[in-house]
């Protein structure tokens, strides 16, 4: 009987000499599985310029795992390990998944079959040492980038009124006309950040990228950029985990690289600082700010799986005077349907609409579906529960308790609108059992604020009976905590009007949600 093999390909980049060993892997492959009589090949599966210590950009991987579960192979050639994974977590995954479909999986050069019987162990031991090459190049080239740094080389794109070509940054005079005018509007008019944007705009002047508008936010990049009077700032992102590849706003945990009067400014130092003293001045004070915050369960969680935009949200007020909370893609709430302008820009997306309500019942039915020792992890909560409930109430009242909790979420609410600015990547957090314990604090506050009236030393039994019943809730998915689905939820893809794709913190793969189902 002829078995059907499919064989997966991969490199890290596009440059040539890769793709040479790209083509190089699919002859080797289409020979080697044309040489065995009893083997018949259904597919090649490749990747190109894509990391292998993350699974989630891999469109092929992830086709190739589908076709697995829809049983169109049977077998699969791969050529190390190296090339399906270096994250030792995502090479035990795929491999157990595959063999319960009755896959099996070949590395060639490691000569590795999974349905032997000892392959996990040995798969193990060479998925590490591949993982920790990982984190060894990781290293090496951080090194190297920062002495670069330190020696002014520019990393990064061009922005408006500069061009950065081979580390080097030069002025671009159509584009600093601009920078000019705009601080000037600013600082000497002063006029506002909204203001400035529509007069941009009226005035028919493009953005750096043609395709945008000018808005605010991008007139407050102009005004805080530092590289506009000259001086360069660099190690503001970091990618403090070298499996995710995600960046994270810089917060004092790695050292800036800082060279004063690097190159030509734009606008003298005095004008740009006249310019920060004035933003300091107008910013709203923290409690005005925190009503503007990213508050909400999905506030940068949500991307359109139609045009890539990240979904923003959307309030009306019902009939009732009650708010309706809907979450829609930000092509489409600021374009309308897809269509082409007058200057031949595709602007719009038909993404689906999707109300705030019916995603915390998705959520629910993820929660749900998760195969986790429930019980164990309400245990371990109530074991650090339980002696703050025997401490003396501290006699904190609601307000001091939010204050407290908004001091926990400043960084990350800077973080998430850093994302939505589109200034960084999605947010990097640890992984989902160090998450519980980060995030137990936030938990713990906002229970003992509920129960903080019984909670004395005659009913504190009843208080942990309270407290496990509302864990146990959270974790079935019966009670909708939004503070708990944030701190769980990675990431949504939402594909058109068909289905949701839900990727939790630091486990592989996603959980497909049809938007057909009884949940939405």
């Amino acid at each position: 009987m002829m078995q059907r093999v499919a064989a997966y390909c991969r490199v890290s980049t596009d440059k040539e000499d890769q793709a040479n060993s790209l083509e190089s892997q699919k002859r080797y492959f289409c020979e080697y599985i044309r040489n065995n009589p009893q083997w018949q090949l259904t597919e090649l599966y490749v990747d190109e310029g894509i990391t292998g210590t993350n699974t989630k950009k891999r469109r092929s991987f992830h086709k190739m795992i589908g076709d697995a579960q829809n049983r169109r192979f049977d077998l699969l050639l791969t050529k190390e390990i190296s090339r399906f994974a270096r994250n030792t977590l995502d090479s035990i995954y795929y491999t157990r998944k595959l063999k319960e479909w009755g896959v099996g999986v070949i590395f060639l050069r490691d000569n590795i079959n999974t349905l032997d019987p000892d392959a996990e162990l040995r798969l193990t031991i060479m998925a590490s040492i591949a993982q920790e090459e990982s984190r060894k190049t990781s290293d090496r080239v951080k090194w190297g980038q920062k002495r670069r740094m330190e020696q002014g080389v520019v990393f990064g794109r061009s922005l408006l009124g500069y061009d950065v070509k081979g580390g080097e940054i030069s002025i671009n005079e159509e584009g600093a006309e601009v920078v000019r005018l705009i601080f000037h509007k600013f600082v000497v008019e002063g006029k506002g950040t909204h203001v400035i944007a529509r007069e941009l705009r009226e005035a028919g002047i493009p953005t750096f990228r043609c395709a945008q508008q000018w808005s605010n936010t991008a007139i407050l990049r102009a005004l805080r950029n530092e590289k506009y009077c000259g001086d360069l700032v660099q190690k503001k992102t970091i990618t403090p985990d070298y499996l995710t590849h995600e960046k994270k706003r810089n917060c004092g945990e790695e050292e800036l690289v800082v060279l004063r009067d690097h190159h030509p400014p734009i606008v003298d130092r005095g004008l740009w600082e006249r310019a920060q003293k004035e933003l300091a001045r107008r910013a709203p004070s923290g409690d005005q700010r925190s009503r503007h915050s990213n508050r909400y369960c999905f506030s940068g969680k949500l991307r359109c799986g139609v045009c890539g935009a990240p979904f923003v949200p959307r309030i009306k007020k019902r009939k009732d005077g009650s708010d309706y909370r809907a979450w829609r893609c930000q092509q489409a709430a600021n374009w309308g349907r897809p269509h082409i302008d007058a200057a031949g820009n595709r602007l719009g997306c038909d993404g689906r609409q999707l109300g705030h309500e019916d995603l915390l019942l998705v959520m629910g039915q993820v929660v749900r579906s998760l195969e986790i020792e429930r019980e164990e992890m309400v245990a371990g909560l109530l074991e650090v529960i339980e002696p703050a409930l025997a401490a003396p109430q501290s006699g904190q009242d609601q307000k001091q308790l939010s204050a407290k909790m908004r001091q926990v979420q400043s960084r990350r609410e800077r973080l998430i609108e850093a994302y939505l600015m589109q200034e960084i990547g999605r947010p990097d957090f640890m992984n989902l059992s160090q998450k519980y314990q980060r995030e137990l604090g936030d938990l713990e506050a906002e229970l003992t604020r509920r129960i903080s009236e019984k909670a004395s030393g005659d009913n504190r039994s009843e208080a942990l009976d309270e407290i496990a019943a509302s864990l146990r809730g959270m974790l079935s998915g019966g009670v909708a905590e939004e503070l708990f689905y944030r701190s769980l939820l990675d990431y949504m893809i939402v594909y058109g009007r068909e289905r949701l794709e839900v990727f939790l913190y630091r486990l592989p793969g996603c959980i497909t949600v049809l938007l057909g189902d009884a949940a939405v």
